[in-house]
């Protein structure tokens, strides 16, 4: 019998700032880019539950987070507190939790920083994986005083939906037989993988709730939806993946930042392209690759027009200087009639680099 748990931090970065400082516990807090006093870029990474009252989400556009922040404080409601995300704090944080939950499975799927897959097949009932969730609750509320919610079920899917059911330090159940009846009342944009544009499309065929889908064949689905109807025709059944990824090959490494002003000023371009290089090589050197063959960048039109350039170089390469000569020579067509001729200005630069050696 295949047991799989998922759990997910709960309002992960925003916890760990509260955790410490306890000057803030208990405001609405925001982890995301700098607001700007309300025009500032970039969206919101984690907002904490108190900050979740006012309709601020992951993903909320920052100046919006700020202008709910500022309605807050005219209703007399308490502004929300804005703070940078700090990756190198809270890497390691996760991994001190991820330590705590491979000592109680032998096989862990880290999905993201603040979640994780791991199999408690060898438990050999649902209670007895129920304990050891429980414990490892209580190991990280106890060694890193930060709460969790999780979720056991047959498979990734479920496992995913129960750990958000609860939310937070929640702990939530459901057993093969009971996984149809769980799914059942809720939205169809509950399943991963239904976004707002598939939840239009599935509106607009009388698809509410993820009973819905069930009325229609898997061919009906697919003729909808295309090769992602036959996903989510088992989805909708609660059938999903059991088997956990403990290893991922990394296919690129990259970097990219929106700027605070729209520009086509060459030297700052120039510059900031550099810096995003040479954090990008910082972290080729910390992995367990030798070289890389392609560099490529991502330009972003301030219409948010988003185009792409990469150039295979015949030779492996493995300095910094050969990845910012070549970057800085895919940027150049777009400051100049070549690849811009109508001078649009940038908002976005990306860079990366693929084919490792």
């Amino acid at each position: 019998m295949k047991i799989i748990a998922h759990i997910d931090m709960d309002a992960f970065f925003a916890a760990v700032e509260e955790r410490d400082r306890p000057g803030i516990k208990g405001m609405p807090i925001v982890v995301g880019s700098d607001p700007a006093g309300g025009t500032g870029r970039g969206v919101v990474s984690t907002a904490n539950y108190a900050a979740r009252k006012y309709g601020i989400f992951s993903a909320t556009p920052i100046s919006k987070a700020w202008k709910l922040s500022e309605k807050a404080k005219k209703e007399g409601k308490p502004g929300v507190i804005f703070l940078e995300v700090d990756f190198a704090k809270y890497g390691a944080v996760s991994r001190k939790i991820m330590e705590i939950v491979g000592k109680h499975s032998p096989i862990v799927e880290e999905a993201s920083i603040d979640e994780a897959y791991f199999d408690l097949s060898h438990a050999g009932s649902y209670e007895k994986a129920k304990e050891v969730c429980q414990k490892i609750k209580a190991e990280i509320r106890e060694k890193e005083n930060l709460t969790a919610s999780v979720g056991i079920g047959p498979n990734k899917l479920i496992a995913k939906i129960a750990s958000g059911f609860q939310k937070p330090d929640g702990l939530t159940i459901v057993e093969e037989k009971d996984a149809e009846d769980f799914l059942a009342e809720m939205p169809a944009r509950a399943l991963p993988g239904v976004g707002p544009k598939t939840e239009i499309l599935l509106k607009g065929k009388g698809i509410e709730k993820i009973k819905d889908i069930k009325k229609f064949s898997k061919d009906q689905l697919e003729e909808i939806l295309g090769k992602w109807g036959i996903d989510l025709y088992y989805k909708a059944r609660g059938i999903g993946e059991t088997e956990l990824v403990t290893e991922y090959e990394a296919k690129s490494i990259g970097e990219q930042e929106t700027f605070m002003k729209d520009t086509l000023e060459s030297n700052f371009l120039f510059e900031r392209l550099a810096k995003a290089a040479e954090r990008v090589f910082e972290r080729f050197k910390r992995s367990e690759f030798k070289s890389f063959k392609t560099v490529g960048i991502t330009v972003r039109f301030s219409d948010f027009e988003t185009k792409t350039s990469a150039h295979t170089m015949k030779e492996p390469a493995n300095s910094q200087g050969v990845l910012k000569k070549e970057a800085l020579k895919l940027l150049m067509p777009y400051l100049d009639s070549r690849k811009n001729p109508k001078k649009k200005l940038i908002r976005l630069l990306g860079i990366r680099i693929t084919q490792f050696q």
